[in-house]
């Protein structure tokens, strides 16, 4: 898996930003982002690969940024088992709980997003070490 792209937002109801990089601060959380200095909901991860089935299922696409998500991979099955680590270049995460798809998904995305997204809704996760997470970085998920 690899990052193909990284979105933040200042605030809550804000347009997401799309970023080739972004500091990641241990026990903080992605530096300009709406979530930077919450407990626990540090960085929010999802796939490429299920946000283009969950398209399929629209009959239109869906932009990462769209979904209000920080990282998005390549490919692949986004873990979702609390204290599962997970790898993003040389930033190691813990995985806190799986990212519900929000009701105001069909306002932003369109009529039938959140049930489209329901089961591919990705994972909220929490920063164990600071670094820098860039677009094209390798994401891991490491054995538990």
């Amino acid at each position: 898996m690899r990052v193909v792209a990284l979105n933040i937002a200042p605030g809550s109801r804000l347009p997401m930003r799309s970023v080739q990089e972004v500091t990641a601060e241990a026990g903080v959380g992605l530096v300009g982002d709406r979530y930077h200095g919450a407990r626990h909901r540090h960085v929010t991860i999802q796939s490429r690969q299920l946000l283009e089935r969950a398209a399929e299922e629209l009959g239109h696409p869906v932009e990462p940024a769209q979904t209000r998500r920080n990282v998005t991979v390549d490919a692949g099955e986004i873990p979702t088992r609390p204290g599962t680590r997970v790898r993003i270049g040389d930033v190691l995460l813990e995985v806190v709980r799986v990212s519900a798809p929000c009701r105001l998904l069909d306002d932003w995305i369109g009529p039938g997003a959140a049930a489209a997204l329901r089961g591919r809704p990705g994972s909220t996760l929490r920063l164990l070490t600071s670094g820098t997470i860039r677009v094209g970085d390798p994401v891991e998920v490491l054995p538990t």
